[in-house]
């Protein structure tokens, strides 16, 4: 079996050259501790909305609601939490979980992410297949499995097959009815697809599509100069279109997509449209709008942990991601455990009197899996900074600085640079 090598570009490889330095950087801003915390949300969201034997999930515990039919593009979403769980788990060497979280991707695989179209993954909405095409994507990395990498090809190949031009460029309907039109739920995913392609296959006429998909959010109007992708603006989208930005920047090293990314990607965490009381508002109770924060949550985590991107915005992210990790925590009801639910809004507590929700309980689940994700890598990459040692050049009236190039006030304990070399702990 090949072993899954995305093309390297230029700008990626100057990324993984200076992650450590990034990482440094950021290590002092680490809050909390979420490694037992996502495993405790993930356990809760298997146990109570995965339908095991097949892998996939149900909108309510146990499908108390009997309304799963229909569930398909939250199951992408679904399946990522658990795919970003197992990557995880393989890192750690434990292997059980691993392995039972595998068998979870490949039975989902199998039955198709509950298509309601029957056994096949695509169907009449081209959103909903972008979204399934970037989780199968993401899963056959994780796996080093390339079936799975050439099926979201496939599914591509299908959704370009209905792209049309008008006046204002090249674009995707939402659907196959007559007349449908285009939108930042179709275009976004699709660009970050065709983009995630063209790393992995170098095929130009991925980039070609995903500059176009792009262009024509633009040129429409649909994507606003103010770092709204849509109108209303929608942290699904937001986090989407700024995640294909931010991969278009390493691609092709234009200065506009690194512009664009760090602007989609905090408008969701520092405007008051898509805010409430400092965290992620409560976007809607329907299977639709309570996964949208899980789609935003990883990307703005790559976001923070890529050294190109703003140094200023990565830590304003990060900042907002760790208060709403805090909240939602602080918001759990530990004495229901396993049924401990999500609740709508991270900043109160989920109101029992209610059906709990797969979308809310995914978000949820997205988020501390994430945060965690965000600290493992950020702590591994400081990890590389050599240690102080006796006998360092240093001396005891070098000046210390701090990771932002300040001198470390007195009882500062954290990274430093002194005497031009970089310490995890000051001397």
């Amino acid at each position: 079996m090949k072993t899954l090598r995305p093309l390297i570009t230029f700008a990626a490889a100057l990324l993984a050259a200076t992650a450590a330095w990034a990482d440094d950087a950021l290590l002092p801003y680490i809050e909390g501790s979420y490694e037992g915390k996502a495993d405790s949300l993930e356990y809760c969201l298997v146990e109570n909305f995965m339908n095991k034997p097949k892998g996939t999930f149900w909108s309510t515990p146990r499908d108390v609601a009997n309304a799963s039919k229909y569930i398909y593009w939250q199951q992408a979403h679904a399946i990522d939490v658990i795919t970003y769980a197992y990557e995880r788990y393989l890192d750690e060497g434990r292997t059980d979980e691993a392995d039972a979280y595998k068998r979870y991707m490949e039975r989902w695989y199998s039955n198709y992410g509950n298509n309601y179209a029957g056994s096949t993954f695509t169907n009449p909405y081209t959103d909903d297949m972008a979204w399934i095409g970037l989780a199968i994507f993401h899963m056959g990395e994780a796996l080093g499995n390339e079936r799975f990498v050439r099926q979201a090809r496939t599914i591509y190949a299908i959704i370009a097959t209905r792209k049309k031009t008008d006046s204002t460029g090249t674009y995707l309907p939402w659907n196959t009815d007559a007349g449908a039109k285009a939108n930042a739920c179709t275009l976004s995913p699709a660009c970050l697809l065709a983009t995630r392609l063209y790393e992995y296959f170098g095929t130009e006429s991925y980039l070609a599509d995903a500059e176009a998909y792009y262009d024509y959010l633009v040129k429409s109007g649909i994507t606003k100069s103010d770092g709204r992708v849509e109108e209303p603006p929608l942290t699904y989208t937001q986090g989407t279109l700024g995640e294909a930005m931010r991969r278009l920047y390493h691609i092709t090293g234009r200065t506009v997509y690194k512009t664009r990314a760090g602007q989609y990607i905090a408008y969701a965490f520092t405007n008051g449209r898509c805010t409430s009381g400092g965290l992620l508002r409560h976007e809607g109770t329907s299977m639709d709008q309570s996964i949208f924060k899980a789609v935003l949550i990883p990307y703005a985590v790559n976001f923070v942990l890529d050294d190109a991107m703003s140094i200023g915005q990565r830590r304003t992210v990060m900042k907002y991601l760790q208060n709403n990790a805090a909240a939602l925590w602080a918001n759990l009801d530990l004495g229901r455990y396993p049924q401990t639910y999500c609740p709508y809004y991270w900043g109160e507590a989920f109101n029992y009197t209610q059906t709990a929700s797969m979308g809310a309980m995914v978000s949820g689940a997205s988020l501390l899996e994430n945060v965690c994700r965000m600290h493992r890598a950020i702590a591994a990459g400081a990890a590389s900074v050599s240690p102080a040692r006796a006998g360092d050049d240093a001396g005891d009236d070098a000046i210390a600085y701090d990771l932002t190039g300040r001198p470390a006030p007195a009882g500062y304990t954290g990274p430093v640079i002194m005497g031009g070399r970089k310490y995890l702990r000051r001397p």
